[in-house]
C-alpha cells in the first residue's frame, strides 16, 4: 500500500479522528499513486496514522480507518453491518410501516464518500468519491450479504455526483433489477425515481420533519414550495389539511407529486400542483391570482435546494434565504405556521437563523420559534466531523 506523508504538525486533526486530509497538509506522495487508490497516511516521521482513499483536490484523502488494516471484503462487511445494527437499534430498519431509510451516511457511518438509501426491496448506492466508485462492486457484494432478504436489488446512481467520470456503468443495477419503485414511509406510499431523480430519488432526510408537519396540518390551507415529489404534501393531507397546493419549477417533479398523492389519496380534490418558479408563485398570491383561488395560506413549507454548495457562494445564499423567507412572511396569514429549511452544508445554524430573523424584521411580522429541526437519526453526524450537520430547519408561528 503506497503512502501519503504529512507535513510536520499536520497530523493533529487526524489524532482527533477527523476523517479528512487536506492537500495543504501533505508533504509527499509516493510515486504512482492514482485517484481512488487506497493509501496509508503517515506523519512526517513515518508513523502510521490512517488509511483512506486518495483523490486530487482540496480533500486529498478521505479516511476509512485509523487502524492499519486492509480494505477488503471483510472491512466493507463489518462497516455495513455496523450501519445496519445502528438503524435496527433506533427502530428505523425492519419496521413494517416504514421500509425507507438511509443505511449509510458517509462520514457519519465511517464510510466517507458513500451514501446508501433503502427503498423497500431496492438499495440505491451513490458514490461521492472516486475511491468509493472503484470499490462499488465489492461494496455491493458485501451489502447483499449483510442485508440478506431485506433487499433484492442494488442500484448504483453516481452519474451526477461524479460528473467527471464517463463510464457506462455510472447508473445501473449492480445486483438484481426491478421496475417496482413504490416504497413506504410511515405508512404512506410514494414512487422513487432512482433513475433520473435528484439525490437517490427521494429526500429521506425530511421523514421526521414531514411527520411533525402532519400534526400541524388539520384544517390548514397548505402551500408546499419546492415540493419535489410531494412528501410534505401527502403528509399534510393525511393530517387533515383543508387543501394542499404543491409548487415546483420542474414539470417532472410535479408529475411525481401527482402520482404520489394519487397513490395515497386517489381522486382527492384537496390537492393541486403547479409548475411554477417559487418566487413568482409567492408574488402571485393575491385576490387576482391566476394560479390559485386562495387569498392566503396559513401553513407554508419552504424546502429549497441548496443555495450554497461552497463557501464562495455563502453571501449570495444568505441573501437568497432572506428574500425567500421575507416573501413567505409577507404572504402567510396571521396566526400561520412556517416550516423553513436550509440543506446547504456551508450555511450554519446561526447563519440560517439570522437570515430568517432578518426576513421577519423586513416583513414586519412578529415571529416565535416553535421547533428547531435537523436531520434524522439515520443521517448520523460523526462527533469528530461536525461538517456532517447539514440540514437546518425552523417551525415558526407568525402573528
Amino acid at each position: 500500500m503506497r503512502q501519503v506523508q504529512l507535513r510536520k504538525g499536520k497530523d493533529e486533526s487526524l489524532r482527533r479522528f477527523h476523517p479528512w486530509v487536506f492537500s495543504g497538509a501533505i508533504a509527499r506522495i509516493d510515486e504512482g499513486v492514482s485517484e481512488g487508490e487506497v493509501v496509508r497516511v503517515v506523519t512526517h516521521t513515518g508513523e502510521f496514522i490512517a488509511v483512506g482513499h486518495y483523490q486530487e483536490g482540496s480533500i486529498a484523502v478521505r479516511v476509512l480507518t485509523f487502524s492499519d488494516v486492509p480494505i477488503d471484503g471483510e472491512f466493507w462487511t463489518s462497516r455495513l453491518r455496523s450501519a445496519l445494527q445502528m438503524r435496527q437499534a433506533i427502530g428505523i430498519a425492519d419496521n413494517p410501516t416504514n421500509n425507507t431509510y438511509r443505511l449509510v451516511h458517509g462520514e457519519g457511518d465511517n464510510l466517507p464518500g458513500l451514501i446508501i438509501d433503502v427503498y423497500g426491496q431496492t438499495a440505491v448506492m451513490q458514490a461521492h468519491s472516486i475511491g468509493m466508485h472503484l470499490c462499488r462492486k465489492e461494496i455491493a457484494h458485501a451489502l447483499a450479504d449483510v442485508m440478506e432478504s431485506r433487499i433484492s436489488h442494488i442500484y448504483y446512481k453516481s452519474e451526477t455526483t461524479l460528473p467527471f467520470m464517463t463510464a457506462d456503468d455510472m447508473n445501473c443495477f449492480l445486483y438484481g433489477g426491478s421496475d417496482d419503485n413504490v416504497a413506504m414511509e410511515n405508512g404512506l406510499k410514494f414512487r422513487v425515481d432512482w433513475l433520473k431523480g435528484q439525490k437517490t430519488g427521494f429526500f429521506v432526510d425530511q421523514r421526521e420533519n414531514r411527520s411533525l408537519l402532519e400534526h400541524f396540518a388539520k384544517g390548514k390551507r397548505v402551500l408546499n414550495m419546492f415540493c419535489y415529489t410531494g412528501g410534505f404534501s401527502f403528509y399534510a393531507m393525511r393530517g387533515g389539511a383543508e387543501l394542499v397546493h404543491s409548487v415546483d419549477s420542474s414539470a417532472k417533479a410535479i408529475e411525481l407529486t401527482k402520482q404520489n398523492v394519487a397513490l395515497n389519496f386517489p381522486g382527492d380534490p384537496r390537492h393541486e400542483a403547479f409548475c411554477e418558479d417559487a418566487f413568482k408563485f409567492l408574488e402571485s398570491i393575491s385576490l387576482t391570482s391566476h394560479l390559485s383561488p386562495l387569498t392566503s395560506y396559513n401553513l407554508i413549507i419552504l424546502d429549497p435546494p441548496a443555495f450554497a454548495k461552497h463557501r464562495g457562494a455563502l453571501h449570495n445564499a444568505l441573501k437568497g434565504y432572506t428574500r425567500l423567507n421575507q416573501k413567505a412572511f409577507e404572504k402567510i396569514e396571521r396566526g400561520g405556521i412556517l416550516f423553513t429549511f436550509s440543506c446547504s452544508q456551508v450555511v450554519t445554524k446561526d447563519h440560517f437563523r439570522n437570515a430568517v430573523f432578518t426576513a421577519a424584521a423586513l416583513a414586519k411580522r412578529k415571529v416565535r420559534i416553535l421547533h428547531q429541526l435537523h436531520q434524522p437519526a439515520d443521517h448520523p453526524i460523526n462527533i469528530y466531523h461536525p461538517e456532517g450537520e447539514y440540514l437546518k430547519g425552523l417551525v415558526l408561528y407568525v402573528e
